[in-house]
Formats: structure tokens, C-alpha cells, sequence
């Protein structure tokens, strides 16, 4: 089958194919006499094993790694378990994060009273993080800031 077929069939686009085969994952392709590319039911298999991985969220080097053990039947399971425990951690710890930004991006939402007026506690934020990190390190940065910027805006606001 050629390249469309073979993505369509796996679920991974041509171009991913390609990506795959330049990177290592995916073995180079065998070639008519006109030059395309030709693919097996094995070839698909293996595309479809890559995008289960991707879909998972593993990196292209674990993916790597993933073949290398779907392809060794001496291989033991706990070599795979441990893989795939120490990906739950990364995404346990990227949960985190991402919590965390959600966290601190919802605080500024909150603060904003997203009228017709220029001040805006998130622009505002945006800025002075942008500020601190070209300030050098042995600067304060609530020294620098006025008292009116660091309470926010509701609190600013005339009654």
C-alpha cells in the first residue's frame, strides 16, 4: 500500500510518516521502481503502535524505547511497567503545573474587571513578569513596584 493508505489505515498522517521514518522511529520505507513509497500490514502495525504512544503522551524517545521492547519477546513486563509508571509521574507532575497556571490565570480573571477601563490586573501581571525576568537577580522586585501595582484593581477602585 502506499503512503495514504498506510495513514489512513493507522490513524497517523503522511506527513507524521515521514516525520517518523526522518527521526528513526519508522524504518525507511521500501520503494517501487517509480520511487514511492510502499508499506506492509507490519508497517501499519507499527505506525499504529507510534500513534497509541503519541496519543498517550509519550516523548519520541520513549516511543523509541517502547519499540525496542514490543519488538524483544526476551524482554521482561517490568521493564515496560516501569516505563510507564515513570510516565504517570511526568504527567502527574505536568498536572501539576498546569494547575498551577490555571490557578494563578484564574486569580488575574478574577481581579479584572474586564470593562471599558485601561487598567487591567492581567496585562499588569504579564508585564511585570516580563520586567523580572530582565532585572537583574540582586533586585527586589516589591521594591520596585509601586503600592498602587501591587494591590489589585478591586481594591484600587473608589467607592
Amino acid at each position: 500500500m502506499n503512503i495514504g493508505e498506510a495513514a489512513s489505515a493507522s490513524g497517523v498522517s503522511a506527513k507524521m510518516v515521514r516525520h517518523y521514518e526522518s527521526v528513526g522511529l519508522f524504518p525507511p520505507a521500501s520503494r517501487t521502481s517509480t520511487g514511492y513509497r510502499q508499506y506492509s500490514d507490519k508497517d501499519v502495525s507499527r505506525l499504529r503502535f507510534i500513534r497509541h504512544c503519541r496519543d498517550l503522551g509519550f516523548s519520541l524517545e520513549q516511543i523509541g524505547a517502547l519499540l525496542n521492547l514490543w519488538q524483544n519477546r526476551e524482554r521482561s513486563s517490568r521493564q515496560v511497567k516501569a516505563m510507564a509508571e515513570a510516565h504517570i509521574a511526568e504527567l502527574d507532575e505536568k498536572l501539576r503545573e498546569l494547575q498551577a497556571m490555571r490557578g494563578a490565570l484564574e486569580t488575574l480573571v478574577h481581579c479584572c474587571h474586564g470593562d471599558d477601563r485601561p487598567d487591567c490586573p492581567i496585562i499588569e501581571s504579564l508585564a511585570s513578569e516580563a520586567t523580572a525576568r530582565e532585572r537583574p537577580a540582586n533586585v527586589d522586585p516589591r521594591k520596585t513596584l509601586s503600592d498602587k501595582r501591587r494591590l489589585p484593581a478591586r481594591s484600587r477602585d473608589p467607592e
